[in-house]
């Protein structure tokens, strides 16, 4: 008996060092190696934006494929990320005759609370990154992928450390959410992105010059923030519940940090 009590013991540690692992590579690509290769693409006017989409999809890959080091990768869990990148391309596309009103950003949020940060952040960039495919690519590519990566990075966190939920969110909670996920997108991923088109637009960086530009992204930022918000509100639980039944069905785990 005390040998399997060790034995369990040794497992259960090994677990908890891959997770907090998992945990420094994904702030490292979250808040350094991203960024930086973001600010490096406005410094090399001759690279093509295409080198830092890259490096960010290269990126969010690390941490993910980190989670399968003690084990084989299970094409299940990897068809899963693949539907949830497809179906936030889908949404997107879907609401393109409605200028700055779409529901992507709410489906990236779901796909981190059930599946975990660094699935969350993958999604958020891959889908980003294909859906511009039918929007257009540009020097914003990078930094969309950036910003609404960062919404599933975000979401995901909460659920890793038990705030959210992973399915069956009460009123209260759910509220909570979509009222966070509006504020998120308004003063975190708008600007992110209006920062992108002063870095592209002005030829000098300044206040006089900046300015304007941000003022002239909140109506937009907010129309996302309401388009988030009503998506979490009406599809959240029933995605999130979907979700919880194919992962139990399959057997298929969420390979994330546990909270500390």
């Amino acid at each position: 008996m005390s040998e399997v009590g060790n034995n369990s013991s040794n497992a259960n540690g090994a677990q908890d060092a891959a997770s907090r692992k998992r945990t420094i590579l994904s702030v490292v690509v979250v808040l350094v190696l991203a960024p930086l290769t973001l600010w490096l693409s406005t410094q090399m006017g001759n690279v093509s934006y295409y080198v830092p989409s890259v490096l960010i999809v290269i990126y969010t890959m690390v941490p993910f494929f980190v989670s399968f080091e003690s084990r084989k990768p299970g094409a299940r869990e990897l068809v899963m990320l693949a539907v949830m990148a497809a179906l936030a391309v889908a949404s997107r596309a879907a609401f393109f005759w409605l200028p700055n009103f779409k529901p992507m950003a709410g489906v990236i949020a779901i796909a981190g609370i059930a599946l975990g940060a660094q699935s969350g952040f993958l999604v958020g960039s891959l889908s980003m990154f294909a859906s511009n495919i039918i929007f257009g690519q540009g020097p914003w590519t990078p930094w969309q992928m950036f910003a609404y990566g960062l919404v599933g990075f975000v979401a995901g966190l909460l659920a890793d450390h038990g705030i959210i939920p992973r399915e069956k969110l009460s009123k209260g909670t759910l509220v909570a959410l979509c009222c966070g996920a509006f504020v998120f997108m308004v003063l975190v991923v708008g600007p992110i992105l209006d920062t992108s088109s002063v870095l592209t637009m002005l030829s000098t960086v300044n206040l006089e010059g900046a300015i304007p530009i941000y003022l002239a992204g909140l109506p937009v930022n907010a129309s996302q923030g309401v388009a988030t918000f009503l998506t979490l509100l009406l599809v959240c639980n029933p995605l999130l519940g979907m979700i919880a039944r194919v992962k139990k069905k399959y057997g298929m785990g969420t390979y994330v940090a546990k909270a500390a």
